[in-house]
């Protein structure tokens, strides 16, 4: 079942301050995710991707600018509270348990929830999104693969019932075959389930084929946004993030100058 998107943002950023001591990572970052879908944000390293997703969490408080989820202002609350209101964050580097076995650790993301059926219900879920972790439920989670562990870090995201994840590299060092299928079974969670998704993402191709809409992030700013099938058409984003050249396109000198952004 394909689940409509809706106009209204469930999460919605303006002019977003964040930094490092005396290092400003993101400037006047302002974006919206609607209901449904997947967003993503692009950028190479450094451009403050990760750090837009922190500040969303409540790891990082910024410095201007808020942050609303479901209407809501979280600016700054505690992380906890966040995870409360339905947002979940699947940090780069995957983060598992690793003393914890592969079922303890899914049970860890329905911490906060009370309805026991429920949780059965979404254990058996990923269990059929990811059929390995089910065979691995025993043991401990240091154990798995690379691969293997973004899915239990996915699942247990899930695990919470949560309205938007927030999936930061989830391709970080994974073969091409298991990125597309970890990028296969987003898709399917965000179409079958209906949770909305912002995706953090090095791998532009794959996350622009994936998601609904994108933004572009440079040196902590957005300099583009459009729908992910008119990014994709776009000269900018095939020379410097999809590696394609056409002849006669000059896309450095167009990216220098800004031309005809936004």
């Amino acid at each position: 079942m394909t689940v409509p998107t809706s106009d209204a943002p469930v999460l919605k950023l303006s002019n977003v301050e964040s930094a490092y001591g005396p290092i400003k990572a993101i400037r006047g970052v302002s974006l919206q995710v609607r209901r449904g879908e997947i967003a993503t944000v692009l950028g190479s390293n450094g451009a403050g991707k990760t750090t837009i997703l922190k500040t969303i969490s409540g790891i990082i408080d910024p410095r201007k600018g808020t942050v609303e989820f479901k209407g809501e202002n979280i600016t700054a609350q505690d992380p906890a509270f966040i995870v409360q209101q339905g947002l979940l964050h699947v940090p780069e580097g995957r983060e598992v348990f690793p003393l914890l076995s592969v079922h303890d650790n899914l049970l860890m993301g329905a911490y906060t929830r009370r309805d026991r059926d429920g949780v059965a219900n979404d254990m058996a879920l990923v269990y059929r999104y990811f059929p390995i972790l089910k065979e691995r439920a025993t043991q401990d989670a240091g154990l798995l693969s690379g691969g293997q562990q973004q899915m239990l870090a996915i699942s247990r995201a899930l695990m919470a019932n949560p309205d938007l994840i927030l999936l930061d590299e989830p391709s970080l060092g994974l073969s091409p075959k298991l990125t597309k299928e970890i990028f296969e079974i987003v898709v399917r969670i965000n179409r079958e389930r209906g949770t909305t998704i912002l995706l953090v993402e090095q791998n532009a191709n794959m996350a622009l084929n994936a998601s609904d809409y994108g933004y572009v992030l440079e040196n902590g700013r957005i300099v583009m946004e459009d729908t992910c099938a008119r990014l994709r058409e776009k000269d900018d984003i095939k020379e410097f993030y999809l590696g394609m050249k056409e002849q006669g396109v000059r896309a450095d000198r167009r990216w220098k100058k800004k031309k005809n952004w936004r």
